[in-house]
């Protein structure tokens, strides 16, 4: 498991050098974008909506557009000049009890690994997170970033959690939604329902549910491929563009790592990913 920052929680005086490790994934199916007829990769362009030219990388710019649909160019230069986001403290504020955070604030889980010489602070902070039923507060730079989190225990590990800030918690505004007692609910009616709730009622097991969309479609691919249904992805032709310059840096790598690969006999490296289609759905089983 590859660490993505590495930097040290810092509360009171006590500093616990950690990296960090992205502690889930997705195992969606991800698809290409590509010609029905022959398998080729449908390729993206960024083209002006202006004059409907294609816009080479380094006259691309942040632009933000005003409500009255004015638009606001903000340079490399322009961003160069705010102050820098960065540093390797994750800032603990305040120890707060666990059932005050609100879980629709909580986002991205990150695992917080010790480094040798930081295992028995680490295990301090562990501790006291465990014996106070309190998670801590923290803010951190990851990405040019300032993010908002929480420091949480699961198992013997000290998680780190993404938050939102306040202000991106949309606030419900639905005229057929109101209390119980708005809603003219029957005492039978409620009793009925607290039953049905009982009947259940069970301990949450993960491993009991399964994501059958997906598999499906993995053994729709698998298949195919048994079958004898599939082309060989067929190399990239030069087409009418092909002098213009390159404008996706990821492509340009790409092209850079192929040539420089086929200059020495080796094999070509994969290629950059598309955006893809994403599919999903979740049943229980």
């Amino acid at each position: 498991m590859r660490a993505i920052w590495k930097g040290a929680v810092s509360f009171g005086l006590v500093n616990v050098p950690v990296r960090l490790h992205t502690a889930t994934q997705e195992n969606d199916i991800r698809f290409h974008q590509v010609h029905r007829a022959d398998g080729g990769r449908i390729r993206q362009r960024r083209i002006c909506s202006v004059d409907g030219e294609e816009v080479p990388y380094d006259e691309i710019a942040k632009g933000y557009e005003t409500a009255d649909g004015r638009m606001v160019i903000l340079t490399d230069e322009d961003l160069a000049e705010l102050p820098a986001v960065t540093g390797r403290e994750i800032e603990v504020h305040e120890f707060v009890p666990e059932d005050q955070i609100d879980p629709i604030m909580l986002g991205r889980t990150y695992y917080l690994e010790p480094d040798a010489a930081a295992t028995k602070p680490y295990a301090l902070l562990r501790q006291a997170l465990l014996d106070t039923e309190r998670m801590a507060v923290v803010t951190y730079a990851l990405r040019n970033k300032e993010s908002l989190a929480v420091l949480r225990v699961r198992g013997d590990v000290i998680l780190l959690q993404q938050m939102l800030w306040p202000d991106e918690i949309r606030v419900p505004q639905f005229e057929n939604v109101g209390d119980s007692a708005g809603a003219g609910l029957r005492p039978q009616e409620v009793t009925m329902a607290a039953s049905l709730v009982e009947s259940l009622a069970a301990d949450f097991e993960p491993d009991k549910y399964t994501d059958h969309y997906r598999e499906a479609v993995e053994q729709l691919i698998e298949a195919k491929l048994s079958g004898g249904d599939a082309l060989e992805a067929p190399a990239a032709q030069a087409g009418p563009g092909a002098g213009a310059e390159v404008v996706d840096l990821l492509t340009a790598l790409q092209n850079s790592v192929e040539r420089a690969r086929a200059d020495r006999g080796g094999e070509p490296a994969e290629a950059p990913a598309e955006p893809k289609g994403r599919t999903r759905q979740r049943k229980s089983a």
